[in-house]
């Protein structure tokens, strides 16, 4: 397949990099100000390493990539809210052009899925999205497998920055700031984390769930969402948690009685007590019981590998 890819974050650079191993030919890649494109496929190495030289990693326009050639157009610049903007402007114009599209952008199927799936039904393209919930885990492959009317309700641990930022606090005592300037220091955090620790990124994979469970009778927005992020935490509470061989968790779910996010005690001995950066994803199913998938939910690797997954479904 031929490769377009819009983004070259951690995750645009992660598959252009990995889309070779895979037998793809990566044809295009844009940045928010570059782009560089040849149909016969570009010099990844190359580009990445102008990209990190000199922080772009082309002399065209971006927009050349978007019009360039293609199969699939891989979505992974930065997710935004409202009218998901300019991922969203991305998907049509590749759809109308009955190509297919991967996103890792988490706005157009969070902010406007009605939309998005109209312009694939009058596609020859298609949209699949499992890298935009749980980063490798492949929960909407699982949910396609058993059909979305089988499954009653989704919830787990959707942050790995939240969950790092915790699981620090209940071990060593520290307080909220400290753990939080920490995970910035290791790349764990944005320099910027209110997407994180706020709840947001955690409560838009539950939006994007509920759309899917939906299968387009109700369309969900992150304005239905009820959340709550983990700033206000103070030590003395996951301490106190910990006395009661209990732990704090920022849950999300997504049930037929609305999408919740928000700082949950848990059994120390629950699946939902994931350490560090790990995510986990509970489907609760009609006949198979819970199902739990667990696994690494972010990074440039891991959400390439799910973006790489759904590029092959598509051949």
């Amino acid at each position: 397949m031929k490769v377009a890819v819009l983004g070259a974050g951690a995750v645009g650079r992660s598959v252009a990099r990995l889309a070779g191993e895979h037998g793809h030919t990566v044809t295009g890649l844009a940045d928010s100000s570059s782009g560089v494109t040849n149909p016969d496929g570009i010099d990844v190495d190359a580009v990445l390493s102008r990209k990190s030289a000199r922080g772009y990693v082309g002399g065209a326009d971006p927009e050349v990539v978007l019009d360039g050639e293609y199969d699939v157009l891989v979505e992974a610049t930065p997710t935004t809210l409202g009218d998901a903007e300019p991922g969203f402007s991305h998907v049509r114009t590749a759809l109308e052009r009955d190509r297919h599209v991967v996103l890792a952008n988490k706005g157009p199927v969070a902010e406007r899925y009605g939309d998005v799936m109209d312009l694939a039904a009058a596609s020859e393209g298609e949209v699949l999205f499992e890298a935009t919930v749980a980063g490798a885990i492949p929960v909407l492959g699982t949910i396609a497998d058993y059909g979305p009317s089988q499954v009653t309700a989704v919830r787990g641990v959707l942050n790995g920055t939240a969950n790092f930022i915790l699981s620090r606090m209940a071990a060593e005592g520290l307080d909220y700031e400290h753990v939080l300037a920490e995970a910035q220091d290791l790349g764990v955090a944005e320099a910027d984390p209110a997407f994180d620790v706020e709840g947001t990124d955690a409560a838009l994979k539950c939006v994007i769930l509920s759309n899917v469970l939906a299968g387009g009778e109700t369309e969900y927005t992150l304005e239905d969402a009820d959340v709550d992020g983990i700033v206000d935490i103070p030590p003395s509470a996951l301490q106190l948690a910990q006395s009661d061989g209990r732990t704090v968790r920022l849950v999300g779910e997504a049930t037929p009685t609305g999408i919740r996010v928000g700082p949950r005690l848990v059994p120390t001995d629950s699946p939902l007590a994931v350490t560090g950066t790990e995510n986990i994803v509970q489907l609760e199913t009609d006949h198979a019981g819970t199902l739990a998938l667990r696994g690494r939910g972010a990074g440039g690797d891991p959400t390439a590998s799910a973006v790489l997954a759904d590029v092959a479904r598509l051949e």
